[in-house]
Formats: C-alpha cells, structure tokens, sequence
C-alpha cells in the first residue's frame, strides 16, 4: 500500500466516529440514516465522515434506487494492518529481549 494511501487511512480511523462507522459497518451495509442514528449528529455530518472514510478507500457506496447505502472494504483495512503487523513483531522481539536482560539482572542479584 503507498504511503499517500497508507496515510489517509490513518487519518481516516484516527477519529473515534469513523471509527463506530466501520464497527457498524461490519455488521452489514448501511444506509446513511441508519450510521447516524447513535450519534448526536447531523446526517449531513454523517456524509462528510463517509466521504473521508470513501476516500481512503474504507468503504465504497453504491446506488440501489433512491438508497445509497456503504459498504466496508475489508482489503484496505487488511492492508494497513498489515503493515502495522511488522511493527508489532519489532516491539514483541524488543519486550523479550528486554525480559531476558530483566531476568538476568535478577538472577545475578539473587547470587
């Protein structure tokens, strides 16, 4: 995944409404009525949320009749979390290491 891209779904779930939008989301397809019934907001801030998660490339949006309703694009949520994977493989390696000089450290002080 492009950084640009990489960068705009970063952006995108770094707010907590998009982000209850997409949990709602894996639930099923929505329409914008229905996303914004939990919320203390306007539909047309709803929308503006929906265009940014659409735009990273989060969700699509179809028309079927007079509904439009969202979809989450599981892909470009895998994607990222891909490569966050990497990240959380260095801090696991770097916390065992750490936990072996600890438990040297306490042996030689047992001694």
């Amino acid at each position: 995944m492009p950084t640009d891209e990489l960068s705009r779904v970063f952006a995108a779930l770094g707010d907590p409404t998009r982000r209850a939008i997409l949990s709602r989301l894996a639930d099923g397809d929505a329409n914008v009525a229905e996303l914004a019934r939990p919320f203390a907001m306007s539909m047309p801030a709803v929308s503006r949320h929906l265009k940014v998660l659409e735009d990273a490339g989060l969700i699509s949006r179809n028309r079927k009749a007079t509904a439009r309703p969202s979809h989450l694009e599981v892909r470009t949520l895998k994607d990222a979390t891909m490569w966050m994977e990497k990240y959380r493989k260095f801090w696991d390696e770097t916390f065992d290491r750490f936990d072996e000089v600890l438990d040297t450290l306490k042996r030689a002080e047992e001694r």
